[in-house]
């Protein structure tokens, strides 16, 4: 990619280099502190140590189990969080992402943490793609000849609530990404290209995403996945 050079932003914010790390800054009172991609410390790390392994949430629902670790689409990459979780868990995941400024954070965590000893095992079976899961899943997966096991997807869900506070990193994230009104035709999309399931994250109390009613739903605390099987992943 030649970002961030050619990434158009929203008034306010920009791409910078700190510390070796590229950022997407904006006025903290707002946005809070700079936002990047750091795979080696933080909340990745504590959740790579202690996160609960293969009984979190999201390794359930992909279908993660003992003797089962199935290659995982996950075409909402965003930052790369739920993605390097599966990574950590053997699964190796394509990270699909069509925002420019937020596929570049996470190409430079990649490159970045391909350099840690302590995970660089880990980001090697982690595969990014800068494109349009919407439009051209099936090429983007085709062109990183990638098996689509397992789809998963974490749309953005509007925020109607004028009073939810949301989460200032959240903020500068939304500020570039908007809501995924396109959510359905995604679905669609992973449906036809997944091989055995495709699953979906959603607020807990949310509606499933127009389409197909899920085959099966896994219910955390704030938040569930909706699965859609179409075929075992123990065959």
């Amino acid at each position: 990619m030649s970002l961030p050079e050619t990434a158009v932003l929203p008034e306010g914010l920009r791409l910078v280099y700190d510390e070796g790390r590229l950022v997407l800054a904006g006025d903290e009172k707002l946005y809070g502190k700079p936002l990047s991609v750091d795979f080696a410390a933080g909340k990745a790390a504590h959740r790579r140590q202690f996160g609960g392994g293969r009984g979190q949430l999201v390794a359930k629902a992909c279908g993660l189990a003992k003797g089962v670790t199935p290659s995982v689409v996950d075409a909402t990459a965003g930052l790369g969080r739920d993605a390097f979780v599966l990574a950590s868990l053997g699964a190796c995941v394509l990270l699909i992402e069509r925002v420019d400024a937020i596929a570049a954070l996470l190409e430079d965590g990649l490159t970045r943490a391909a350099k840690e000893p302590a995970i660089a095992e880990i980001v090697a079976r982690m595969t990014l793609r800068h494109g349009d899961a919407v439009a051209s899943l099936k090429t983007l997966v085709e062109g990183a000849a990638f098996d689509p096991q397992v789809i998963h997807l974490d749309p953005m869900f509007p925020h109607r609530e004028k009073s939810a506070l949301v989460k200032k990193d959240m903020r500068l994230f939304r500020e570039l990404a908007g809501d995924d009104d396109d959510a359905p035709r995604l679905l669609e999309a992973a449906l036809d290209v997944a091989t055995h399931r495709v699953v979906v994250k959603r607020p807990r109390k949310a509606p499933p995403i127009k389409g197909p009613a899920p085959q099966h739903v896994l219910e955390g605390k704030t938040s569930r996945y909706d699965l859609y099987v179409k075929q075992s992943l123990h065959r």
